[in-house]
């Protein structure tokens, strides 16, 4: 049931009138009707709270509904919706992380593209106001999480409006991309612009990053697959032993991998994702980094990367029949260019699949200075998401 309850906004005596509320003034989807409706056009607006389903709301992102709880994992992921009214909130729901200082869930709400909620998840439970309007007005709200899948998890309960009509979802995008990356593609550490300091999902913001900017400059419907510190075939390392855990390809046909699991127990990694939910023209890869760590300039691991890319594009190939796949590298360096480029040679020579293109970004030199960790400003993600949006406009649409 996506419409949970209708609350009529008027005196009690306009409702004893109708005689088709309950007494405590809500209604079920199941209930509405025409004598339903008539009530709406004579008392005007209603406070009503839904679920986030696709009959009220458009997906962003990988997403997952159980229980009446949309899950969201990955970086930007969440809902779209419109809505013509007074008042909007939002109650969501935290995992086992909200205690988990540096490792909790952000959450951002949208109006009209302006953020008006900006928040760390400390909480069980917590509602917060999107909109409140001394009179009605038409808007686009849209709720995400905006710090990655591996820390935490959260859901959206209840969207809560007070209006004449039910929300409605956006409008589909006719241009879809899917970006399959690391801490650059989340957003790692954006808001803190001291190369000095660490992680957090506190200073991590992936609209602030190259992945959805890109998105933006393209007007592209996206989904975000993308984990800190992962790669193709070893995670970050710092004493050249390979991080089995942190390989990406093993991750991505599950709705997500996390640290956080639902209050009720629900576990992210449990659940295969339906790769028809989203089905990109585009898919950007940006792996390499992190396997760099790992790699070194040793010939040996160098080829297994390379090989082991081969094999995940197929993989990727498999999910996705009709994409364009951009393999793409070098923001934080491009020691694995060429070997990312011979991956990409070798899957076309074995497979004849030609829909597939290699392209690299700029590394950043520090003139736009560097965030968390060495890792990219928001000036150095507008740099990376122009020069990619301006070769998929040239090279691929």
């Amino acid at each position: 049931m996506g419409l949970k309850k209708v609350i009529l906004c008027a005196i009690a005596a306009s409702m004893l009138l109708t005689g088709c509320a309950a007494k405590d003034g809500t209604v079920s989807s199941g209930e509405k009707n025409s004598q339903t409706v008539q009530t709406e056009e004579k008392t005007g607006q209603m406070e009503r709270t839904y679920e986030a389903e696709e009959q009220y709301v458009k997906m962003l992102g990988r997403t997952h509904s159980e229980n009446g709880i949309l899950w969201l994992a990955h970086s930007a992921s969440g809902v779209e919706f419109k809505v013509k009214g007074t008042k909007c909130s939002v109650k969501i729901i935290g995992d086992s992380m909200i205690a988990a200082e540096d490792n909790q869930a952000r959450f951002a709400a949208f109006v009209d593209g302006e953020r008006v909620v900006d928040e760390m998840i400390t909480q069980s439970e917590v509602t917060y106001d999107v909109f409140s309007y001394d009179e009605e007005k038409e808007v686009t709200v849209r709720l995400m999480k905006i710090s990655e899948a591996a820390n935490s998890i959260l859901g959206i309960d209840e969207i809560t409006v007070t209006s004449e009509s039910d929300i409605a979802p956006t409008e589909e995008k006719e241009l879809k991309i899917e970006f399959i990356g690391d801490s650059i593609t989340c957003g790692y550490g954006v808001d803190d612009e001291d190369r000095d300091h660490h992680f957090s999902t506190k200073t991590e913001d992936a609209t602030k990053a190259y992945a959805y900017k890109t998105a933006e400059l393209l007007n592209a419907d996206y989904s975000l697959v993308s984990y800190s510190g992962h790669g193709i075939i070893s995670g970050y390392t710092t004493q050249g032993k390979k991080v089995i855990a942190q390989q990406l390809p093993k991750k991505y046909d599950r709705f997500a991998v996390s640290g956080g699991n639902g209050s009720d127990g629900f576990s992210a990694a449990a659940v295969d994702w339906d790769f028809t939910k989203f089905v990109p023209d585009i898919i950007v890869i940006n792996l390499g980094t992190n396997d760099c760590s790992y790699t070194g300039k040793d010939e040996a691991l160098i080829k297994e990367y390379s090989e082991s890319y081969t094999k995940f594009l197929a993989k990727v190939r498999k999910n996705n029949a009709d994409a364009h796949i951009i393999c793409t590298l070098g923001v934080m360096g491009a020691d694995l260019y060429n070997a990312m480029c011979e991956a990409a040679e070798n899957y076309t020579a074995e497979t004849g699949d030609e829909n597939i293109s290699t392209f690299r970004l700029s590394t950043q030199d520090g003139s736009t200075g560097f965030a968390a960790d060495w890792h990219p400003t928001a000036a150095t993600h507008d740099i990376a998401a122009a020069e990619l949006a301006d070769y998929i406009n040239a090279s691929v649409l």
